[in-house]
Formats: C-alpha cells, structure tokens, sequence
C-alpha cells in the first residue's frame, strides 16, 4: 500500500508538472523569440532617419557603429544598388522590401527583417536585419532546464510527503494485521494501540469485541462441558455400585475397568477444559499401538461375540511406536469399531489390521462387509448418512492428523466401509 501511494502520487504529480512545465517553456521560449525580432526591428526602424538624410560616407560610419553594438547584422541597400554595413545577399525579401513595405520572413536559420526607407532621390532603400535561430532562443533552453529541476524538486518534495502519509496510514494497518494474527493464535488478550485514524480505530474496537465475545464464549464452553462432565460422575459411581454387585467376578472386574477409564476420560475432558490450550503441553505425545489397538479389540469382542459376529483382527506383536497418546488412539479405535457396530446389523463380519510402517508409525484398517457408507464424506464433523452425530470418525481424523497422518473413508472391495487410518511416528 505505501509503494502504490508512493507511484499514485509521483504520477499525478508527473501529469500536473508536465502539462505545467512544458507550455510554460513552449510560451518562454515564444516570448523570447519575439522579443529578439522586436528589438532587431526597433535597430533597423532607428536607422531610417540616418539613412534619409546622410551622404554616402557619414552612413557607413554610423552603419559600422550600429553593427558594433549590436548583436544583429544591419545592411542598408540603397536604391543604386550599394550596399552599406555587413555583406548580406540580395534576398527576395529586400527586392520586395525596395517596392515600400517592410516585414519580416523566416528563413531556414533564423529570421529576416527588412524595413523600407522611402523619399530618397534615387527611389526606395532597404534596411535589412537578420536574427539567428540561436539568437532568439538564447536564454530559453536555460529557463527551460531550470523550470525541469523546480519539477523534480517538486515531484521529490511530492514522493516524500506521500510517503511519510503512506507510513502514518500503513503502520496502524499492520498492527491491526498483527492483531488478528495474535487473536487467531489464542492470545486473546492482544490490543492495538490507538492510530488516531477513526476508521482504523473503528476496525480495532470491532476487533477488540471480537476477541472480548470469543473468550467469553470459550469460557463458557469449558464452563459447560466441565460441569456436564462433573455431573456424569454421579451415573459412574451407579454404574461402579452396580459392577461390585455382580457374582461373576471377572465380569465385575471387567465392568469396572470400563468404569475406570471412562472417569479417567471425564476427568481429562474437565482438565482441557479448564486449563485450555495449556492442556495439550502435558499430554501424551506417543504410545504402542499394538497394545492400544490389541486392548481395545479385546474389549469389543465380548460384543461381536453376543452379536455373533465374525471378527478378524491381526495385530502385529509390538511395540508399534505411534506420534499419539495412548488415550486419543484408544478414543479413535473406540469410535471406528464404535460406528461398525451402529451402522451394520447383527452378524455382520468386520476386520481389524495394524500394519507398522518403516520409520515409524503405523497403519489401521477397519472393514464390515455392511451396507457401505452413506454418505459421500463421513469425515465431515456432524455429518452422518445413518442418523447419528456424525462425530466418530472426526474424532478419528483429528487422531490421524494430531500423529502428522492421515484418514481415508471408502467403500471397501466387499460393498462395506473401509476406513484407513494412517498414524505418523512419535517425535523424535
């Protein structure tokens, strides 16, 4: 912005000088001119008395004064054909000049003027005058260069003040644009300064509410979801009573094991939810697949089993070193397995398999042989085919992205759903 008020103004300034400067050197130089035949013409009328009434000899001595202070070569043609003062041709302007008129003619290098001198005994005599080109334009091409660097002058004063306004305009822009950058990475407590500028400040003050209404709405979000999770503690410890009430023991201890990590996962959620963007610098940055993975499988197959569905898992030994939690991968392993379960009916079978990769990371695949997908793009969050919330596999996508892979959502080669989830390695 501060470059194209810069040119915008050198170019006006430019358009405004040239159609000043270069008339005014077009009149200058006209003038000149003129003033140069008007005094060749005022030399040459003067010698008229001087011609009508001296003899031969006292004409060539005022003739040889003239010439000597003036810059302009007088030559007087008398009517018997003399010639007095500087040599000069006999031109078709003094032959017409002897006929009684008196003018002035252009010529190829300058001007010619000729004043006709009647009474005389032997009829006309002419007083002839020239006035180079160089000599009517002296002075002009001087006023002409001069009349350039007062334009420059100018036009350099022009550029600068429009660039010490370009800055004064620019600056309280770029705060504003550094601003934005600060709200948009979390600092909502950023301001910019005052500018003076009441349309600049009116964008600043809209994004200081801005800012105001994002933290007043993300502290009630944490507010709410911190108390909604709170209040689920008080099904969780039914749930727990209920679990210590079974006979079976090793179904109690199963029970209460999904117990435990769902208040382990409430709790986790109050925690983010208090401590924000913080939340994320203490959390888990990598965690063995295989065992993730083999766990969570081992969960579902209680369900699959009462389901009597048929259920493939092939799960290397381990470890698979993963650029994820242990806790996220277990939510994104829950929530896939999670929407197998929905969204197919009973009996169908399904496949999990987890792949390492070289390097680091991994490779999940989970496929049913179901209805297929219902929806062109299951990733999208809050968007389902099936009549669900649509979150699952956005949980899942946030899992393979937060690991630096990705998550692919298909129809597989048996009419069902395949999803890929591809892990990246833990950091190094």
């Amino acid at each position: 912005m501060r470059h194209r008020l810069a040119v915008m103004v050198a170019a006006t300034m430019t358009l405004v000088l040239v159609a000043f400067i270069v008339p005014l050197a077009l009149v200058v130089r006209r003038v000149t001119e003129m003033q140069a035949v008007s005094r060749a013409v005022e030399e040459a009328q003067s010698l008229s008395v001087l011609v009508a009434t001296s003899d031969p000899e006292t004409l060539r001595l005022g003739m040889a004064r003239a010439n000597a202070s003036t810059t302009h070569p007088l030559t007087v043609f008398l009517p018997d054909g003399t010639v007095v003062g500087e040599p000069a041709p006999l031109s078709p302007a003094v032959r017409l000049a002897a006929r009684g008129e008196s003018f002035s003619v252009a010529t190829a290098s300058g001007r010619e003027i000729v004043v006709a001198v009647q009474g005389l005994p032997g009829g006309t005599a002419v007083i002839r005058s020239f006035v180079s080109d160089a000599e009517m334009t002296r002075g002009a091409t001087r006023v002409a260069v001069l009349l350039t660097l007062v334009g420059l002058g100018l036009l350099l004063i022009g550029v600068l003040v429009a660039d010490r306004l370009a800055v004064s305009l620019v600056r309280p822009i770029r705060q504003l644009a550094r601003l934005s950058h600060r709200l948009a990475a979390g600092d909502l407590d950023a301001r910019a300064p005052a500018s003076h500028i009441s349309e600049v400040d009116a964008v600043a003050l809209s994004l200081h509410h801005l800012a105001d209404r994002i933290q007043h709405l993300l502290d009630a979000e944490r507010e709410y979801a911190a108390d909604l999770s709170h209040r689920l503690r008080t099904p969780l410890t039914a749930l727990r009573l209920e679990a210590a009430s079974l006979r079976d023991p090793d179904e109690a201890a199963r029970i209460e094991h999904q117990i435990v990590t769902l208040d382990h996962a409430l709790t986790r959620v109050i925690e983010n939810m208090r401590l924000g963007d913080s939340a994320t610098d203490t959390a888990e940055t990598s965690a063995d697949a295989a065992r993730v993975v083999g766990t969570r499988t081992g969960f579902w197959a209680v369900l699959a089993d009462d389901q009597q569905r048929p259920m493939e898992v092939s799960v290397p030994p381990g470890p698979v070193p993963v650029g994820i939690g242990a806790a996220d991968l277990a939510a994104c392993v829950d929530a896939l397995l999670g929407n197998v379960f929905a969204h197919t009916p009973d009996g169908t079978p399904f496949a999990v398999r987890l792949e390492a990769v070289d390097g680091g990371g991994a490779v999940l695949v989970i496929e049913d042989s179901g209805p297929g997908p219902q929806s062109d793009d299951g990733t999208r969050r809050g968007v389902s085919g099936a009549g669900s919330s649509g979150l699952g596999l956005d949980i899942a996508r946030r899992a393979a992205t937060a690991s630096g892979g990705t998550l692919t959502f298909e129809r597989g080669p048996a009419g069902g759903t395949r999803v890929t989830v591809v892990l990246g390695g833990p950091p190094t």
